[in-house]
């Protein structure tokens, strides 16, 4: 009998099956589809040679994550590979802001008005990353914060709308660049708990950066996967997984799935009925025949550019996808890998990739609006494509189960449900099931390539069967 069964291999089934694996326990990954990574894989969508993130390109939460940094990764082939700019934010008169590894720059691109502002913001919580990835990369209520002083300092500020944060700035590009940041988690930006999301992204580009892996994200799940095999540990692929009787016999099964892919497999009736899924993603990876002409200067160095001009236009699109709408003027978060990683595309050409937010399951397709957006800030962009490959939310789903309609976080992430993940219980980790575990992102800290999830679960899965153990 096996000790553990994970079932999934996405970031959070591989590191949940790493970490048991490196304690001397006996564990067995079963993925259905045919490749692993789930939400970190790259394949050719477009033309031979241009290889695209399927869903996350860009990592500021994997390199500064507590789990990773445990690991010897690089060992399996990861390479970090870093942009001279983590992240630009354009505007129509050809000027941006930026996000950029110093605060001073970061500060100066906003203006006099609000450079002032914007170091005293973040000024309480640099060199303090560490700490600050163990307290809020957690479920909350776990356990006491390993430096409780930043801890309280920041939650004062990480619990407020990023809405009402932004009325410190007196000028649009701050109030801009910080709304962008909030918009990761795809929720209205009114939200409670928006500010954090803001600050945890521009302190992450502070401390550790917004790399990509070099070849791109598979490089991540394929490091994971050779340190588990290191480990004694096996990955099954092509292997879909119907209900429990389909694996083999083990003390413990780890679903990194959806809530309620769960509850079907498992047999755990209405257990997540009040799942909430927030949102979906409308995506599009391009093939260029050159870099994107970006008119802000900074624009043509970042590794991420946000396309949104002012913050009343990311939160209108923000709430439009969240009402059922079709998107009109969306929100882009954009990722250009192929600037510092040439194997990514043929010698002269770009992969580019860019999302935009539109209503879970929504079948319709906004590849005009996107692209017009996309003109309004790089003009003559579409000349150069010679590729498309585009995904709307059931294209997403499709190729991910995790994605329920499209929604590309498992779960909504507005308000408390944030925190609260999947449904209120004081270890989100387990289940009904003595034997049955959750690891996706669907529980905390939620959405991100960053192991955590997987990491709390195996935790929860360690304590239980040492218990049953002794």
């Amino acid at each position: 009998m096996l000790d553990a069964v994970v079932v999934g291999a996405g970031p959070n089934g591989l590191t949940a099956a790493v970490e048991l694996a490196r304690r001397g326990m006996s564990v067995e990954i079963f993925e259905a589809r045919d490749t692993i990574g789930g939400g970190a894989h790259t394949e050719e969508l477009t033309l031979p040679g241009f290889r695209h993130d399927t869903c996350s390109a860009v990592h500021p939460l994997a390199v500064g994550s507590p789990a990773f940094s445990r690991m010897p990764l690089e060992r399996y082939g990861l390479e970090w590979l870093h942009p001279d700019l983590p992240m630009a934010h354009p505007f129509p008169d050809g000027t941006a802001a930026v996000l950029a590894h110093s605060v001073g720059a970061t500060a100066m691109s906003f203006g006099p008005r609000d450079a002032g502002t914007y170091r005293r913001l973040v000024a309480p919580f640099l060199g303090r990353w560490e700490s600050m990835a163990h307290d809020f990369l957690r479920t909350q209520w776990l356990g006491l914060p390993q430096d409780p002083v930043t801890y309280a300092r920041f939650g004062l500020v990480a619990a407020q709308p990023v809405t009402l944060l932004n009325r410190r700035f007196q000028d649009e590009k701050a109030r801009a660049l910080l709304a962008g940041l909030a918009a990761h988690a795809i929720a209205p930006l009114c939200g409670i708990g928006t500010s954090g999301i803001a600050l945890m992204f521009a302190l992450a580009a502070h401390a550790k950066g917004w790399p990509v892996p070099r070849g791109g994200s598979q490089a991540i799940s394929a490091a994971l996967a050779g340190l588990l095999r290191a480990h004694g540990g096996a990955v099954h692929t092509g292997f879909e997984v119907k209900r429990l009787d389909d694996l083999p016999p083990a003390r413990a099964y780890i679903f990194d799935t959806s809530p309620t892919a769960l509850a079907r497999i498992a047999g755990l009736g209405n257990a997540y009925r009040d799942v909430t899924y927030g949102p979906a993603s409308f995506k599009i990876d391009y093939a260029l025949s050159g870099p994107v002409p970006w008119t802000a200067e900074p624009a043509r160095r970042a590794g991420t550019v946000h396309i949104g001009p002012t913050s009343e236009e990311i939160g209108a699109a923000l709430n439009a996808a969240a009402r059922g709408e079709d998107p009109s003027v969306p929100f882009l978060i954009t990722a250009q890998p192929s600037l510092i990683d040439p194997t990514r595309a043929p010698e002269g050409k770009h992969v580019f990739w860019a999302y935009g937010h539109v209503p879970n399951g929504w079948e319709g397709d906004a590849t005009d609006v996107i692209e017009r957006q996309i003109e309004r800030f790089a003009p003559g962009f579409r000349d150069l494509v010679l590729a498309r490959a585009v995904a709307g939310p059931p294209q997403l789903a499709a190729r991910n189960a995790n994605y329920v309609g499209g929604d590309t976080a498992t779960g909504s992430a507005a308000g408390l449900r944030l925190l609260i993940r999947p449904k209120l219980t004081r270890v989100p980790y387990e289940t009904a099931h003595p034997a049955v575990f959750l690891c996706s992102q669907a529980t905390p800290p939620g959405p991100g390539v960053h192991g955590m999830s997987g990491h709390y679960a195996a935790k929860a899965v360690w304590r239980r069967l040492s218990a049953g153990g002794r």
